[in-house]
């Protein structure tokens, strides 16, 4: 129970933004801002609190703006028809720019507030407690089943990245339907650097390069396609706790490089893309069977139809 608490409360900057990226690759796109975004909030915070403005009200600021940043950039996706890919990369590099725009070095937070919530725990049993990032993971997973699985947001998450086309001809509304995607996603990345700043106590501009690469990692081997219409928040929770667990393994052992976690990941990585590719052709193939089967019964009955008329 230690070990499973240390992971959700290590992890959770990390679990966070997957979380809204999840929803993102859900609904087809992708979104290599999160990485700066993380840091924008981190340095963003850290500058307030050090001009005397209150954690709470600063925090509030800093999710306010990145829910509004990554709207704007689905609003751009949405309206001009624009590859998500180049969007996002070009608000990767704005709010990276952002960040070292208000400080260029790293910042110490200290502040009665921070120091509160950093000793805040949540016993589970006599030796082991969640912390206050742990909790936050946990009620961000919470809201990002119920509102992909018991919403009609969730729903049209699904048919957006299922066939875009499709959905549009049903009469879904897919224009909201993305830029809510990535306005939510923001709101994780900026959450994510909030929990970032209690798990440090400080704010770092240079903070999460990489990061959203990690991201998208975790959300592929959760089980979630690249091209959307397919996965679950539960099974990004699984990637998560997988990437954490291999990060503990190779810190535990001490003997191993680092980079050695950026070996596993990767090669776990290429192994779910060729494990889905696998998975969705099997599909295909019995979608067809199950046509032809269908389509030659049709036929049959047909015959049978136009030989009872001829007699």
């Amino acid at each position: 129970m230690r070990v499973v608490a240390n992971l959700f409360g290590d992890n959770a900057f990390l679990g966070i933004a997957a979380v809204g990226m999840t929803f993102v690759i859900l609904s087809g796109g992708i979104d290599l801002s999160v990485g700066s975004v993380l840091a924008f909030t981190t340095i963003f915070i850290a500058a307030l609190v050090g001009a005397e403005i209150h954690p709470a009200l600063a925090i509030s600021m800093a999710l306010v703006m990145g829910s509004l940043f990554g709207s704007f950039m689905g609003l751009l996706i949405q309206r001009y028809e624009l590859p998500p890919f180049l969007v996002t990369l070009g608000g990767m590099f704005f709010a990276r720019g952002m960040a070292f725009m208000v400080k260029t070095e790293s910042v110490g937070i200290n502040h009665t507030f921070y120091s509160a919530v950093q000793e805040m725990e949540i016993p589970l049993t006599s030796r082991a407690a969640l912390s206050a990032p742990g909790v936050l993971f946990l009620l961000v997973v919470v809201m990002g089943v119920t509102l992909l699985h018991f919403t009609r947001f969730g729903r049209n998450v699904y048919a957006v990245g299922g066939d875009e086309t499709s959905a549009r001809l049903m009469g879904l509304p897919v224009g909201v339907t993305q830029v809510s995607v990535y306005g939510f996603n923001g709101f994780c990345a900026a959450l994510a650097g909030v929990v970032a700043t209690f798990y440090m106590g400080s704010g770092n501009p240079a903070l999460g390069f990489g990061f959203e690469l990690d991201a998208i990692a975790t959300v592929v081997i959760g089980g979630t396609l690249l091209t959307g219409g397919v996965g679950t928040v539960l099974g990004t929770v699984a990637g998560v706790l997988i990437f954490g667990t291999i990060r503990t393994a190779l810190i535990f052992d001490g003997r191993l490089s680092s980079w050695w976690l950026r070996i596993a990941i990767g090669g776990l990585l290429l192994a779910f893309i060729l494990f889905q590719r696998i998975l969705s052709r099997l599909s295909r193939v019995a979608a067809e069977a199950e046509s032809d089967v269908s389509g030659n019964g049709s036929q049959a009955s047909s015959v049978k139809v136009k030989s009872g008329e001829v007699k």
